[in-house]
């Protein structure tokens, strides 16, 4: 719902005058079908529009690096790196700013927890889990504190605005014409990819429950083309929510629906953290075979970990915009809860169907 509330917002750079709903609702029937054909073109999708985000990004890092070291784009002189320090450094305004910015930082890092979600799940868990999380460790520092390091390097901290984005302020300064177009094209691209990976995981998800007796029967169904298409019906249909906030609250639905989707987060995070202390402890009594990837520093790193969730959740709270989710997220728990127990034990026992 984020993503499409997203795209509205972004198509509204070219047509300021179109309503926000209605490029959300166009991007959501495209996800739909394109994930309704065939897992290969989802995949040859995926492949080019991820393609866009990271060549963007690596520009972005290379000129700034340019600008830092030479000062190409800068009449010469090089920038350095002093504006991570000056105009009164990390923190010229109290940690008060950077503690209410974890609630989007939290929404910023949402996928992540895939690999511990679908840890269950993996043909060879020892082998293929360590590669995955050593490589989302490489491409958080890479793609995320990589460009973050070289934005705050270029420009001090009372010259970024939320109202431009940084990586046209980059562009711009090295005098490519168009930038804020071009920018804008690649976030909204972005947003559609992110949306497209969520209705093809979600409509596994449901397939794989179903199998597991925890979904109702359809779900475990694939149509001729090995495509789960009533798992992904259904995600479809749930999204149509997120059209309905940007037609009904169009200025609040992203902030409104990025923070519900914190909290389901924040649960999924601690569900983790959770289930490997019980795991260690299992371990301990002989109960569990132990593995040969660990986290290093249990169970304090686990408890710090579930302290900062906390800390995420109640920080919710004093934002009126925000606390809605606190709300809004038990009650959804509460409804899950209750269509679980009319559906338990009432999916298919038959294997999963390679999709």
């Amino acid at each position: 719902m984020a993503e499409i509330t997203a795209i509205g917002l972004y198509v509204k750079y070219w047509f300021p005058d179109i309503p926000q709903w209605l490029p959300a609702l166009i991007a959501l029937i495209a996800v739909y079908v394109l994930n309704l054909i065939a897992v290969k073109v989802f995949g040859e999708v995926e492949f080019w529009l991820s393609i866009i985000k990271v060549v963007t990004i690596l520009a972005l890092i290379v000129l700034g690096l340019a600008m830092i070291f030479t000062g190409w784009g800068n009449q010469g002189q090089p920038v350095g790196f002093s504006n991570l320090w000056d105009e009164g450094g990390f923190f010229p305004k109290g940690f008060a700013g950077v503690f209410f910015s974890l609630q989007m930082v939290m929404f910023a890092f949402l996928g992540t927890e895939l690999v511990g979600v679908t840890a269950g799940e993996a043909k060879d868990p020892r082998e293929t889990l360590p590669k995955a999380i050593n490589s989302i460790f490489w491409r958080i520092l890479i793609f995320y504190i990589g460009s973050l390091l070289v934005i705050m390097a270029l420009f001090p901290w009372n010259q970024v605005s939320e109202k431009t984005s940084p990586f046209v302020l980059v562009f711009d300064k090295v005098g490519i014409a168009s930038a804020a177009g071009i920018v804008n094209f690649v976030v909204m691209s972005a947003a559609f990819s992110s949306c497209n990976s969520g209705v093809f995981s979600t409509g596994r998800m449901l397939l794989a429950l179903s199998h597991s007796r925890q979904a109702p029967h359809a779900f475990g169904q694939v149509n001729r083309r090995r495509i789960p298409a009533k798992g992904i019906t259904a995600s479809a249909i749930v999204l149509l929510i997120g059209v309905l906030l940007n037609y009904v609250i169009p200025e609040k639905a992203f902030t409104y629906i990025t923070s519900v989707a914190t909290v389901g987060a924040l649960w999924t995070w601690g569900i983790i953290v959770y289930t490997h202390m019980q795991y260690k402890r299992a371990v301990k009594r002989g109960e569990a075979p132990e593995v040969d990837y660990r986290l290093a520093g249990t169970p304090v790193v686990n408890w710090l970990v579930i302290a900062f969730l906390v800390l995420v959740g109640v920080l919710l709270w004093f934002d009126p915009e925000t606390r809605v989710a606190l709300i809004v997220g038990p009650i959804w728990f509460l409804i899950i809860g209750i269509a679980y127990q009319f559906v338990k034990g009432r999916g298919t026992v038959n294997p999963p169907a390679e999709t």
